[in-house]
């Protein structure tokens, strides 16, 4: 007998517990000896917890990945996806459509509070006196301080008015908002037959009760991974892809990996990629995807939605990377693909996914938010009850007849890429998980001084929520912040 085996029949005979011959060769099988050795003590550990005296092969089994175990659930429901949802309308009209659908739908949310029953038009407001102070609907136009002064343009089906705001701390308040967010104000008229702001109620998120799966699986939380790119970490990932077929405890229960966006660098995004391309063509890229993500267990369920790297519809809200440029990922039993944004069930918990383009916009026109904490910018999304509240700068945004980037369902965690920060946060009970990414610095990244923290493996146990991360960076300083 092999001295590692020697070790492993008496380690697990010293613990009272016997191994039947047909686990016997399953451990005869495994070379690495420290792998040996954390296999039986874990196992052994397993079989006392549960007041079992002896090793089976089916426990083995179970415990490789060699077969699944029968406790752990593994249903995955789309509840929310725009690839079939989408009909864009056309130029005025159909900009038009997308933001009356905005302001109802965002209504209806507010509707719930008990201000509602004092709501007026804007041009009821703006054409009686007020005696009384009122509530008004509308999208943040503009934002002004002046002199101490903050001014805020609203806007809903009936017109527009704007509004001052002398309180300080409801000047602070206001400085947060989004542009062309949808927000509640309590008005009153000045004595100059003005209109004063007095409050103001976003949609937000209310308390609840959190969802959580009956079973102990685990998720993982991926997200850029850039492939086709000259600074893809492609080692690191097939280094974690590895460790998902290992005995180790957490990797054995993970049955979901949702991938949150620019699954490749794509073809002409920004001048002179082709330099920083290792794969010139979009399919080639796609093709070194499928092959990566093949090598994932295939009781592991895989969701993958678009980034704006991707190929297919650049404008929000996203179909699904079309079929035509790879129909092997479409095809394959263990990969949904989805839109962006979408919200996934995963044993009952609600995942939001979103790609997260709308981060640049939020950054550049809200003080106080930064590219480093891109959970702050997930926070004010998810208070204006919006996916990508700005019209009109960076992120493109398609016309559609109805608002999809409207958060109607509340999500129990809130996953979001786009920004290569790596990040946790927690929001009125929701996980927020900024997932990083797979690539490392790149030259334009260096120039603008964005330091990523890429290589960051997420996974959240569904049943409790705990947290673990696998980190593939040989950088030290490689932390994943929250």
């Amino acid at each position: 007998m092999k001295k590692e085996l020697s070790f492993v029949l008496n380690y697990a005979l010293t613990k009272g517990i016997q191994i039947h011959p047909d686990a016997f060769k399953i451990l005869d099988d495994i070379t690495d000896v420290k792998k040996l050795e954390r296999i039986i003590k874990e196992v052994v550990k397993e079989k006392t917890k549960q007041k079992l005296f002896q090793i089976n092969q089916n426990d083995l089994e179970t415990y490789l990945g060699i077969k699944d175990d029968p406790n752990l659930q593994n249903e995955m429901r789309i509840l929310s996806d725009p690839t079939q949802k989408i009909t864009s309308g056309e130029g005025v009209k159909g900009y038009n459509a997308l933001f009356s659908s905005r302001f109802n739908k965002l209504k209806r949310i507010i509707s719930d509070r008990p201000e509602s029953k004092m709501i007026k038009s804007i041009s009821v407001v703006k054409t009686t006196k007020l005696e009384n102070d009122v509530y008004v609907c509308g999208l943040v136009t503009t934002r002004d301080i002046e002199r101490n002064v903050t001014k805020l343009l609203l806007e809903d089906p009936t017109g527009s008015f704007e509004g001052i705001i002398f309180d300080e701390e409801l000047q602070k308040s206001a400085g947060t908002l989004l542009i062309d967010q949808f927000v509640m104000a309590r008005v009153t008229t000045s004595k100059n037959s003005g209109l004063i702001i007095k409050d103001l109620i976003l949609p937000d998120i209310p308390d609840q009760k959190i969802n959580k799966s009956e079973s102990e699986v685990y998720a993982v939380f991926l997200s850029d991974l850039h492939i086709g790119s000259k600074y893809f970490m492609e080692e690191e990932l097939i280094e974690f892809v590895n460790w998902l077929s290992s005995p180790d405890a957490v990797a054995r229960k993970i049955r979901f990996i949702l991938i949150g966006g620019d699954v490749v660098d794509g073809v002409g995004i920004y001048p002179n990629q082709n330099k920083e391309l290792i794969c010139q063509t979009i399919e080639e890229q796609l093709q070194k995807a499928e092959n990566l993500l093949d090598k994932i267990p295939k009781n592991i369920k895989i969701i993958i939605m678009p980034g704006n790297h991707d190929p297919g519809r650049r404008a929000l809200p996203q179909p699904a990377i079309p079929r035509k440029y790879n129909s092997g990922l479409w095809e394959r039993e263990n990969i949904e693909m989805v839109g962006n944004p979408a919200l996934i069930s995963l044993n009952g918990v609600k995942v939001l996914m979103f790609h997260g383009q709308s981060i640049d916009d939020i950054v550049k026109t809200t003080p106080g938010l930064s590219y480093d904490r891109p959970t702050d910018v997930m926070k004010s999304l998810l208070r204006a009850r919006h996916l990508s509240p700005v019209y009109g700068s960076s992120t493109p945004i398609a016309p559609e007849m109805e608002d999809l980037l409207v958060i109607e369902d509340i999500p129990d965690i809130f996953h979001v890429g786009h920004v290569h920060k790596a990040q946790l946060g927690m929001y009125k009970g929701i996980l927020l998980v900024n997932s990083g990414s797979w690539q490392k610095q790149t030259p334009f990244q260096a120039s603008v001084g964005m330091i990523p923290n890429p290589g960051l493996a997420i996974i959240v146990n569904l049943k409790t929520f705990q947290i673990f991360h696998e980190n593939y960076n040989s950088n030290l300083n490689n932390i994943l912040q929250s």
